[in-house]
């Protein structure tokens, strides 16, 4: 199958790989910042740290998930000493005995109006202390399903975009080994990066890996998109095309 220059597209292609490649580097900032903020404060810290990527997937088990969240992602729905209550009755083991009395009104001003069944927005129902208990357990981390469910979604979406990337920087004007790394090392970026989220539910020291994998996902997909968009509008053809070496 033979392949374009980028110099010999047509105005209709430039447009069409133009758009393509802005609204991926668009697309690939806004994933980044969702993992951003759901990701922060996992460790009760601002910023994101390995220990966020690590409370994730490993989870904080010397806490339980309810405890992580009105301390990290949800403290700002909570006030301090409503927060200090729970806490308190989390670390005492949670007892039903307390909950109506004391856990239960605090739901009411700070939890219920998103998290109960009559919300229709698919999230826990804390509107009673079977619901709430199994949040009030120690936090081990994304379960195994949906760890697989995101992991099968991550694999199938990502490597046909890669594809695509791909397939229109290969036309690219660059050094042939540089080229062949970029198209490459997301693959396999990729695919270290979900390995790696099975193996930080296993064990934390592997958050490690999950961010590197990401950060070199990162700078081959921008490489690719940075590098194409310049030479789609700004890459002049040679003055003796015939002598010009057939693309690798």
């Amino acid at each position: 199958m033979a392949i374009h220059r980028y110099y010999t597209l047509t105005l209709s292609e430039k447009l069409l790989y133009t758009s393509f490649l802005l609204l991926v580097g668009l697309g690939y900032l806004m994933a980044t910042a969702y993992l951003y903020v759901t990701h922060e404060m996992n460790d009760n810290k601002p910023g994101l740290s390995v220990a966020d990527v690590a409370n994730s997937y490993y989870g904080n088990r010397s806490g339980t998930r309810l405890e992580a969240a009105i301390r990290g992602p949800m403290a700002g729905f909570i006030e301090e000493e409503d927060r200090g209550t729970m806490v308190a009755w989390l670390k005492s083991g949670a007892p039903e005995k307390t909950f109506e009395g004391d856990i239960k009104p605090i739901l009411s001003k700070t939890c219920l109006n998103c998290h109960v069944a009559s919300s229709g927005q698919n999230l826990p129902d804390f509107s009673s202390y079977a619901g709430l208990h199994k949040y009030a357990e120690v936090d081990t981390g994304m379960s195994m399903a949906s760890l697989l469910k995101l992991s099968h979604i991550h694999l199938f979406g990502i490597s046909i975009l890669l594809f695509i990337l791909g397939f229109i920087f290969i036309q690219s004007e660059v050094n042939v080994h540089f080229k062949r790394f970029l198209v490459v090392s997301p693959m396999i970026a990729v695919f270290v990066d979900v390995l790696a989220w099975f193996l930080t539910k296993w064990d934390a020291h592997y958050a490690v890996v999950v961010i590197v994998a990401g950060a070199v996902l990162g700078f081959s997909m921008a490489a690719q998109i940075l590098i194409s968009l310049y030479q789609i509008w700004l890459l002049k053809a040679p003055a003796h095309p015939d002598l010009h070496p057939p693309l690798k």
